[in-house]
């Protein structure tokens, strides 16, 4: 059975769904997702609000992450646990969010497997249309085991 990590995300995180949020691709720890340019999503500056901007960050994280792990899901609820965002240029049209995993799955799993809560990171980079980058985030993870 195949997990389609977009589709799950979109299902069991309403607000993506609300921003338009629609993922291009996602495999390996890697993914990437897009914003539309729409009008009801813009700040005062005319780009994307900033709020808009990290869900689509954080929603490309989360996708990273659930194609390494999305197979532990029977035995622990993964959580963000800290982000840190950095905006660095005004965003404007469409937003692309590319998101990789920067940690070794045998070990999160290792950890997990030995009763831990491990922890790990994933890297997004936030381009606009022209593929400079607008924004950039780091997301922290855990694998909260089930109880």
């Amino acid at each position: 059975m195949s997990l389609d990590v977009g589709d799950l995300l979109l299902q069991t995180v309403p607000f993506a769904r609300t921003l338009g949020i629609t993922f291009d691709s996602a495999a390996d720890g890697r993914a990437v997702c897009r914003l539309p340019d729409r009008a009801d999503l813009h700040n005062h500056v005319g780009g994307p609000h900033a709020g808009a901007l990290f869900t689509l960050a954080e929603s490309a994280s989360g996708a990273a992450m659930l194609t390494a792990f999305g197979d532990q899901l029977n035995r622990a609820v993964p959580l963000a646990t800290a982000s840190t965002v950095r905006y660095l240029k005004l965003a404007k049209g469409e937003i692309v969010a590319s998101a990789r995993l920067l940690a070794a799955r045998e070990e999160v799993v290792g950890r997990l497997d030995a009763g831990e809560r491990p922890e790990f990171d994933v890297e997004v980079e936030v381009r606009n249309e022209e593929g400079t980058v607008v924004a950039t985030l780091t997301v922290s993870w855990t694998l909260r085991p089930s109880r």
